[in-house]
């Protein structure tokens, strides 16, 4: 991993010997990582230092981080959020992202996995891009991961929050199924070969018109105005 600046990561979890095992992982990784036991340890750091990513546990002693997350969002908080738990049903997913999570692993987990997703949010941060991206009327905030068209809020599922996100960073230009691919699934994951044109048609769907995202015959996909590319 290329060291040109600081790369610190918070890790919030109460149990000693995972938050030590956790810790130790990522400081191997080539990041500088800072602990807390709970909520108000996690909250006086993220206000005291600049974090590329932030690492919370879900239940912890002074309360469920899902509910700081969200404040922390409303408030403006742009450190990207992973939920490392072992609750793992649908409506609790569901929740991580709807209050601003980045990504959510499951235990018990793959440490390779964990820094993979790690270092992916951590390249995300260090972009040092604005957190709302416009295109006429829709806007994306990125931090609070809302996307909207026309003021309307729209329901995306994280895939297609990030397949969109990246088009709109590269509008105009054409973008290869294999690059996003690369920048949208993880690397440890292993996607069928039409899983991008699955997810665009979602997208489309849900966008309704006029479309902005085009087809590139032969290449992939193109984020903007109508016309040929």
């Amino acid at each position: 991993m290329t060291m040109g600046r600081t790369l610190r990561v918070l890790v919030v979890e109460d149990d000693e010997d995972m938050r030590v095992a956790v810790a130790a992982e990522l400081r191997a990784a080539g990041f500088d990582v800072t602990p807390a036991p709970d909520i108000a340890t996690a909250a006086a750091a993220l206000s005291a230092k600049p974090f590329v990513c932030a690492v919370f546990d879900r239940m912890l002693p002074d309360g469920d981080s899902i509910e700081y997350v969200h404040r922390y969002r409303v408030a403006g908080g742009a450190v990207p959020v992973l939920f490392l738990t072992a609750r793992d049903r649908r409506t609790d997913v569901v929740a991580g992202f709807a209050s601003g999570a980045d990504d959510y692993l499951v235990k018990p987990f793959r440490v390779q996995e964990l820094t993979a997703r790690v270092r992916n949010l951590a390249r995300r941060a260090g972009s040092g891009r604005s957190t709302v991206l416009r295109f006429g009327d829709i806007e994306m905030d990125t931090a609070r991961r809302e996307t909207r068209r026309a003021g309307v809020l729209l329901t995306l599922s994280a895939k297609e929050f990030a397949v969109l996100e990246y088009l709109m960073l590269r509008p105009e230009q054409a973008i290869s199924r294999a690059d996003l691919i690369e920048h949208c699934w993880d690397e440890l994951s292993d996607p069928k070969a039409n899983v991008v044109d699955v997810t665009v048609k979602r997208l489309r769907d849900k966008l309704h018109d006029p479309n902005v995202i085009h087809t590139v015959r032969g290449t992939g996909y193109r984020f903007g105005s109508a016309g040929q590319s």
